[in-house]
């Protein structure tokens, strides 16, 4: 978070593993002659059709997932568990469910698509860009790399759950007055990893301990100097 296009320290996601890069294409070095102008066209042509349809494929797999119902919704309290399923017991944001999960659903996958609580997002499904963070007994953990079926009985915030009564937490009060979210993918998983910082008192509150305590979560936008004055704002808020 040195600059604004710097990521947080060594780009390491909470496995320790290094972000992978974006490669680009330099044709003063790569092996062989110059790529033609017709290679050229079909190469954005095919970069072009893969942009268009992906979202439209993002679709499809939505569509069919929500025509999984009912197995994919949530429980009948008064019916047996589907067959597959395991029923279990969450309290998400203050109000108990009670949920038919598949056993090896992820926590993410139930949070999003039985409750509908898309707020939570689904990055790099590897437990490396923090996107999917979300708070289990207040102590802020990958969804994307937990089973659902483990935390029955757990309580669950996602960032859902920050606002009270009406009123922004204070995070997502800060986050707005710095103009700390950017494109805001990334934004959820930020705040509820900072919230879970703010009330770990074993965590430093110096910038270079907020940084390190933030490394897990990556933001490509390059906004940490922006989420780092949120942080830093919002501890005093709170006291």
């Amino acid at each position: 978070m040195a600059d604004k296009d710097s990521k947080f320290p060594d780009q390491a996601g909470r496995n320790g593993e290094r972000a992978s890069g974006v490669g680009t294409y330099n044709p003063a070095t790569a092996s062989g002659h110059s790529p033609s102008r017709r290679h050229f066209l079909k190469s954005v042509g095919a970069t072009s059709l893969a942009a268009t349809t992906a979202p439209a494929l993002a679709r499809v797999d939505y569509a069919n997932h929500a025509q999984q119902a009912p197995a994919d919704r949530p429980s009948d309290a008064e019916a047996g568990p589907v067959e597959g399923r395991q029923r279990i017991t969450l309290t998400v944001n203050g109000q108990q469910r009670t949920l038919d999960v598949a056993p090896n659903m992820a926590l993410l996958d139930v949070l999003r698509h039985q409750l509908e609580l898309t707020g939570t997002k689904k990055g790099c499904d590897l437990g490396q860009c923090g996107a999917c963070t979300v708070h289990v007994n207040g102590v802020a953990i990958n969804s994307c790399l937990s089973l659902a079926i483990m935390h029955d009985g757990d309580e669950i915030t996602t960032v859902e759950g920050l606002e009270k009564n009406g009123q922004l937490h204070p995070i997502q009060q800060a986050f707005l007055e710095h103009d700390a979210y950017q494109c805001g993918y990334c934004t959820p998983g930020q705040m509820m990893s900072a919230v879970a910082i703010l009330n770990d008192a074993s965590v430093g509150s110096d910038d270079a301990s907020v940084r390190e305590a933030m490394s897990g979560n990556i933001c490509r936008c390059g906004a940490y100097n922006n989420i780092l004055g949120a942080i830093q704002t919002a501890r005093k808020q709170m006291g």
